[in-house]
């Protein structure tokens, strides 16, 4: 199930659209689209989503493989012995990864299957799968979704935090994660997590900005509990 709808293969801007593209306006209308929302938003304040620079979708996903399951500071330590083996910057190429032995990545601290998982990255780079930045920024959400999930260890969640936080894209609403899951839960005084079809189609009054409500339902769990109506 794609996170955004698809009419094309393209969308109309290359550039973030979140957090800059999220104008008053749009926020009047998210608010009058779903009052609880609006009460959330209030309480925690504006909007202030972080977009980190993309440089190479290749180079990120790469760091989501060996960031898998681990706490930060491990997972840094392991990567950067990754980069130290494979290069550093413009050097962490994919055909860097396919010439490197699979014992060197495991020798880095990487465990059997995501030594797999970057070399089949790497792989689906070449193939073309795994777009350059370049293209990405012209592909739809889905159709990355599409590419990106063909990669042994990628998921669709690693994919939609790609979209949001690396690419800026507004309009993405991660089912699955639990965080988000959990936000709702606390923001509409429901006894339990709402399960992904729910989220979903709760979620089609917020577009064309799914990305900032989800970023409003992470920031509830910041919050003192309160009631749902809360003004």
């Amino acid at each position: 199930m794609s996170p955004a709808p698809a009419a094309s293969d393209a969308i109309a801007s290359a550039d973030s659209l979140l957090p800059e593209g999220f104008t008053p306006a749009a926020r009047r209308a998210l608010v009058k689209a779903d009052p609880t929302l609006g009460a959330l938003m209030k309480r925690v304040g504006p909007f202030a989503l972080q977009v980190e620079a993309l440089h190479s979708p290749f180079q990120a996903l790469a760091r989501s493989i060996a960031y898998q399951q681990l706490t930060g500071k491990a997972a840094a330590t392991i990567f950067g012995r990754v980069r130290e083996r494979v290069g550093e910057g413009k050097h962490f190429t994919p055909e860097a990864v396919l010439a490197l032995p699979v014992e060197s990545l495991r020798e880095a601290g990487l465990s059997g299957a995501k030594a797999a998982a970057l070399r089949d990255l790497a792989a689906k780079a070449l193939e073309g799968e795994v777009p350059t930045l370049a293209r990405a920024k012209r592909m739809s959400d889905a159709a990355l979704v599409e590419h990106l999930t063909k990669v042994r260890g990628i998921g669709q969640w690693t994919v939609e935090m790609l979209l949001i936080f690396r690419l800026g894209r507004p309009d993405i609403l991660p089912v699955d994660d639990y965080g988000v899951r959990k936000g709702f839960m606390r923001t509409y005084g429901l006894k339990d997590m709402p399960r992904p079809k729910e989220l979903l189609a709760h979620g089609e009054r917020w577009r064309p900005w799914r990305s900032v409500a989800s970023w409003y339902m992470w920031r509830a769990l910041e919050l003192p509990e309160s009631p749902a109506s809360e003004d």
